[in-house]
């Protein structure tokens, strides 16, 4: 399993066959010269484009092991970048150019010539017919010009003065977007076949279909993956997440505001990826007692089972088996989730067996030990963990002193801070709050 990282041909117009648009390493660059100049220099050089894209590479792969996500590795394989396959998109331009796939056009660029490829358009549904005019209506008159038909794609742009650029026998210059990804799955995955391909719904056309025709029309084979999933849009209260509309999160954000990376993890896993997700406040919070729910009954079966090693639980245990069975009914994790919820309704009367089938669930969920990053650090109107501490204390003293009404301030005071508060005979104790 890989997910490759794009460090070069991502165009700000991806909807584009031209390479049109601006690198989006380029913009990025100007984002970061931009923070250098305000005090902030996350890369020594902007104007330097790998250590741009290391510093964005870096920042995701944080974000992903904060939500458990097991991409990503300690291999560098599992994550391949553009700019080190180069070569063999060269040499897969160069098959095509050779099955009469592609041409030189006019302008020196390298083109895919999809009347050259019969089944073009059967993933997304489009046809020739339908896409005549370009993608999105957004192509250069004089792209067009240089073209066979308007929906033929770029392969190689010569550019020398692109911000990155690699000699090739059609120039000085750089990939299109869409032989990046059919060289690098064909190039670390060993094989011109590949089991599963997985993306977001944007990607089905052009971006997938064109790694189709790429990958097919260069090895020759009949498929180029045998399953596709394709997830559907991240909605933010009902509407596309964007920063032009002030909805734009990211992990690293949610985190800073006092969310638990496991109820963010928990949130995005519990709707089905042919589903859009609406990602909203109630739904976190919905998800931090579901997440809590998770661990209460972790802990309590644990401290029950006592020193006693776990029984050893495999499918054949009924819940793990309808669990399985529902989720490879095409990743339904709402109906896995819903055998999960009324499993946890019943009576436990072997606390070390239900630890040991939660163990495996959690093998899915990952969510009951995950690291909630709760540290001395609190966001604006939080408190932080020695704080709630010494304010759990005061409401003993004042219990202690007969001072009911205090004791309800600093409890208030305490919930305000992010925090839930318990008091016993033993005493007041506090819990973050997950979200």
């Amino acid at each position: 399993q890989v997910m490759n990282i794009t460090d070069v041909g991502h165009m700000t117009d991806d909807a584009s066959a031209d390479g049109s648009g601006e690198d989006k390493m380029q913009v990025a660059a100007r984002r970061l010269k931009e923070a250098k100049k305000s005090g902030q220099a996350p890369v020594d050089d902007p104007n330097d484009p790998y250590q741009v894209a290391g510093y964005y590479a870096k920042a995701f792969i944080e974000d992903a092991r904060r939500l458990n996500l097991r991409i990503v590795g300690d291999d560098p394989r599992q994550m391949p970048r553009a700019t080190q396959y180069v070569q063999q998109m060269q040499e897969m331009i160069a098959g095509l150019i050779e099955n009469k796939h592609a041409y030189v056009a006019d302008d020196g660029a390298v083109y895919y010539s999809v009347e050259s490829f019969p089944d073009y358009g059967q993933l997304s549904g489009n046809t020739l017919d339908k896409i005549r005019g370009g993608a999105g209506g957004r192509i250069l008159d004089e792209h067009q010009a240089v073209k066979r038909h308007p929906a033929d794609f770029l392969l190689w742009k010569p550019d020398p003065s692109h911000i990155m650029k690699w000699d090739s026998p059609w120039g000085a210059g750089y990939p299109g977007w869409h032989i990046e990804c059919s060289a690098m799955a064909a190039s670390v995955l060993g094989r011109q076949v590949i089991d599963i391909h997985t993306g977001g719904e944007d990607n089905i056309f052009p971006h997938h279909e064109c790694e189709i025709a790429q990958s097919r029309g260069c090895f020759g084979h009949d498929h180029f993956a045998r399953l596709w999933m394709h997830a559907r849009y991240l909605m933010v209260e009902g509407q596309k997440m964007s920063k032009s509309k002030g909805n734009f999160y990211t992990v690293r954000d949610l985190v800073s505001q006092g969310v638990a990376p496991a109820v963010i993890r928990y949130e995005i896993l519990k709707g089905h990826y042919r589903s859009n997700i609406n990602f909203t406040r109630r739904g976190l919070e919905d998800s931090a007692r579901v997440v809590q729910r998770l661990r209460d009954a972790a802990g309590e079966w644990k401290s029950k089972a006592g020193s006693a090693s776990l029984p050893k639980v495999d499918v054949s245990h009924p819940v793990l088996a309808e669990f399985g069975a529902t989720l490879a009914d095409d990743l339904n994790i709402a109906g896995a989730l819903a055998v999960v919820f009324k499993w946890l309704a019943e009576p436990q009367p072997d606390p070390a067996t239900s630890l040991a089938v939660l163990e495996k669930i959690d093998t899915v969920l990952g969510v009951v030990h995950l690291a909630d990053e709760q540290s001395q650090t609190a966001p604006a109107g939080r408190l932080t963990d020695d704080q709630a501490a010494d304010l759990a204390r005061q409401i003993d003293a004042a219990r202690a002193a007969k001072d009911f009404g205090k004791a309800d301030t600093l409890r208030k005071q305490i919930m305000d801070g992010g925090f839930e508060v318990r008091s016993t005979k033993e005493g007041t104790t506090v819990r973050r709050k997950l979200a």
